[in-house]
């Protein structure tokens, strides 16, 4: 080869060179992307929200610490309406437009059934707060966890409580979702093995009356019921429970059954004794009191200190697998939670320590997040709740 083209040869590679090095410093650089998908409007509107809030102030927090594996992190935040089809569009983006290695936070079970089979076939990293059942019964590969406790542990802790306040014959009243029949099921279940009896029915939540389930719920005569619906239509069944002369015991989720339901009701008679029960947050930790600060509320409801915990953890297992796909996350989640060390409440200080090679032991304002095979949590407290002169008061926690 003569030097002439020799000469030319190098040039060339040069100017390759030049081209492909900034396009690697940049990959390089790039922010790592994650998500929220929460319920910004709809039923669930009261919490996302806050939600996305709190996530926002974990990353921020990280990244003013220096980020993770020396990249800034970027939070994309979308709506999921509290609505499958408006979830499905909105995961779609996070996913094929965003490139999120995680979304953290769908809340309701419906919209968590329909975004799950799009992170698996992606391997985008799903953290969930929804409760059916048959979440983690998908087909997720490990591509999912929930912090949330599912409807079996949910609905058995909702019996034992009606169980201790002398309940011995329940209703389930439950609109058509993915923990619609198993909440029946499950409370059957609970009151029979105590020598209670159970009925149930499923609703349309889409109604503007439930006077004729109200009728059908009245002819079973129970002392306790259970109203498993959502805020906007359990605030049409108490309405017509109270019309039709109810007087017994009745207990909603407390994501339901809310401060928002108590003031749009307006009468304190119609929701005055009603009992709420939710997740507890891990009350008296650190990290609550980080969940407080970040979300300005006095007391976090379970799903914001939920998402906290999922940004966190999140992000350390990209620390500890030295990636950031969602497949490292899948593989590395664990090691941060339950592999034993270090005990830690926060990403900065287990990315510190992760740093330094030392293994952590991640406990977060919802608790320990200990997670099965499937991607259950294990356990977790429960804070009961009764309604008295138009505000929550609290119970018991256990």
């Amino acid at each position: 080869m003569n030097r002439l083209a020799i000469g030319r040869r190098t040039a060339l590679l040069s100017g390759v060179a030049a081209v492909v090095a900034p396009a690697v410093l940049r990959a390089q650089g790039e922010p790592i992307r994650i998500a929220t998908l929460t319920p910004l409007t709809g039923a669930g509107g009261p919490y996302g929200p806050v939600m996305a809030k709190v996530a926002a102030a974990v990353v921020d927090e990280v990244n003013a610490a220096g980020g993770v594996l020396g990249r800034k992190v970027q939070l994309v935040s979308e709506d999921d309406q509290t609505n499958p089809d408006a979830g499905v569009r909105a995961a779609r983006k996070l996913i094929d437009v965003d490139k999120v290695s995680a979304i953290m936070g769908t809340w309701a079970s419906a919209v968590t059934t329909a975004v799950a089979p799009l992170c698996w076939e992606s391997k985008t990293f799903l953290c969930t707060v929804s409760g059916a059942d048959s979440i983690t019964l998908l087909p997720h590969q490990g591509y999912l966890v929930r912090t949330q406790p599912n409807t079996v542990l949910q609905v058995t802790r909702c019996g034992e409580f009606l169980l201790s306040l002398g309940a011995k014959k329940a209703y389930t009243l439950v609109p058509q979702t993915p923990f619609a029949q198993r909440s029946i099921e499950v409370l059957g279940e609970t009151m029979k093995k105590a020598g209670g009896t159970h009925g149930g029915q499923i609703y349309d939540d889409k109604k503007t009356t439930y006077r004729t389930e109200v009728d059908q719920t009245m002819r079973f005569a129970p002392d306790a019921i259970f109203c498993a619906g959502y805020t906007p239509d359990t605030i049409v069944l108490l309405k017509d429970l109270y019309r039709a002369g109810y007087k017994g015991k009745i207990i909603g989720q407390a994501y339901a059954v809310n401060q928002k339901l108590i003031d749009q009701i307006g009468q304190n008679e119609v929701v005055e004794g009603v009992y709420t029960y939710a997740p507890s947050v891990a009350e008296g930790s650190t990290a609550l009191e980080r969940v407080k600060k970040m979300s300005g509320l006095a007391n976090p409801d379970p799903y914001t200190s939920q998402v906290y915990d999922h940004t966190n953890m999140v992000l350390m297992a990209m620390a500890v697998a030295k990636a950031t796909t969602g497949t490292a996350i899948k593989d590395n989640i664990r090691k941060i939670t339950q592999g034993g060390g270090k005990t830690v409440d926060n990403a900065v200080d287990g990315l510190k320590a992760i740093a330094a090679g030392e293994k952590v032991d991640y406990t977060g304002a919802s608790g320990p997040c200990d997670f099965d095979d499937k991607g259950d949590i294990l356990d977790c407290k429960f804070r009961y709740e009764q309604v008295k002169a138009g505000k929550a008061t609290l119970v018991k926690v256990a």
